[in-house]
């Protein structure tokens, strides 16, 4: 069978990991999860416990979670280096090291303004100290993958890797908080022009959205939510 990504809406992370699928070609299936809703219900943590996208049934049905895990299993089956470098190479390294820092420190920065916008019942004084703290925390984040940034048109080498797909789900969050002006890190402005560009991002961003839109052909289609957890579920 073919694997089965479940991606979360809206703005979830894992739209980078379906774009990533794109790049990647071979036969996939997609479950499309409402964040706010389904992911929070009962039966999803049949799925994964800590009610979190992504999650990953593999192609012999087992269930994977965590980001981390479910990049490194593509990248096993990335024969043709299409996404991932030679896992020996120093390339491979710097792909592994950039993606542990972007799925850390850069993604947990926005932890603080995702709790602050989604308390209830409202709490003004801690919301706006956790916005704040937050804010701060993701500007200072920026700056130090902008440093980690070299003279490539991707985050490694010159074409996309899974480093990229795990930033570009993630990067449009800092217009969505106001953070900041994305100007601000000419470097990942001109990496996220360049991935936004993408036909693969393109179309994962319509799919998130909710679109009918056609991609590499690599797509087997979506399969319902109930029918992942009646099937596979735990």
């Amino acid at each position: 069978m073919e694997p089965i990504l479940i991606y979360g809406f809206p703005l979830g992370s894992s739209m980078g990991l379906v774009a990533a699928l794109e790049w990647l070609g071979k036969p996939y299936r997609l479950c499309r999860v409402d964040m706010l809703g389904e992911m929070r219900e009962p039966a999803y943590a049949r799925i994964n416990a800590r009610h979190e996208t992504p999650a990953l049934v593999t192609d012999d049905g087992r269930v994977l979670t965590e980001t981390m895990a479910i990049a490194h299993w593509f990248a096993a089956r990335d024969a043709e280096r299409r996404i991932s470098p030679d896992p020996l190479s120093a390339d491979g390294d710097r792909m592994r090291q950039i993606m542990a820092f972007i799925n850390s420190g850069f993604t947990g920065a926005f932890s603080p303004l995702w709790v602050a916008l989604e308390m209830d019942p409202p709490r003004p004084a801690m919301q706006a100290s956790m916005r704040e703290f937050g804010q701060e925390a993701v500007i200072g984040r920026h700056d130090k993958l902008e440093a980690m940034v070299g003279d490539t048109p991707y985050l490694v080498g010159d074409r996309p890797t899974l480093a990229d797909a795990l930033f570009i789900g993630v990067a449009r969050w800092l217009e969505f908080h106001g953070v900041a002006d994305p100007a601000r890190w000419p470097k990942l402005a001109a990496l996220r022009a360049r991935l936004e560009a993408d036909p693969a991002v393109i179309f994962a961003t319509a799919l998130e959205s909710g679109d009918s839109v056609t991609g590499s052909g690599a797509l087997r289609g979506h399969v319902p939510l109930t029918e992942v957890i009646d099937r596979f579920g735990a």
